[in-house]
């Protein structure tokens, strides 16, 4: 098992939502970022967990836990003219995006960024690095622990 950082803004999907809807599997789509995509191509497996992050928004950080449910596929949104994350270079042959699907798993606190910079043994998480932008981000399994245990729960 591998664990991961997404980041959603949650006007667009939060963990509201997924909460919402803890049968529902939401498919993560739009990202346009090639290393992220990798991420999801290659290494993501359904049942990673995964924190879920919410970010461009007034109160950005950890808000809850969510797993891969499915395996990497084609991103819908590449092939959809109305779509703000639509690419009319994209081959439906070959796609450009992939995407994984993902499932609610807690609500948590939220926890910010200026919380977890309290952290040492966070602070090589790349979610802190100065200038990083990426949507899509490994936690390692260390991190991971201890922010279950931050957090008080048992993933």
């Amino acid at each position: 098992m591998r664990y991961w950082l997404m980041k959603s803004e949650p006007d667009e999907t939060s963990i509201d939502h997924l909460a919402a809807e803890p049968a529902r599997l939401f498919e993560w789509t739009g990202v346009r970022n090639y290393q992220a995509r990798n991420f999801m191509r290659d290494d993501m497996r359904p049942g990673d967990l995964l924190l879920f992050w919410h970010s461009s928004c007034p109160e950005p950080g950890i808000a809850g836990i969510a797993e891969v449910a499915a395996a990497a596929h084609a991103d819908s949104s590449q092939f959809d003219p109305a779509s703000p994350y639509h690419d009319p270079k994209s081959d439906p042959a070959n796609p450009r995006w992939q995407c994984v699907d993902v499932r609610f798993v807690e609500k948590t606190r939220l926890v910010q960024p200026a919380e977890l910079r309290q952290h040492p043994l966070l602070e090589g998480m790349t979610v802190l690095k100065r200038g990083n932008r990426l949507s899509i981000t490994p936690v390692t399994a260390e991190e991971w622990a201890y922010l279950m245990d931050l957090l008080g729960v048992g993933g």
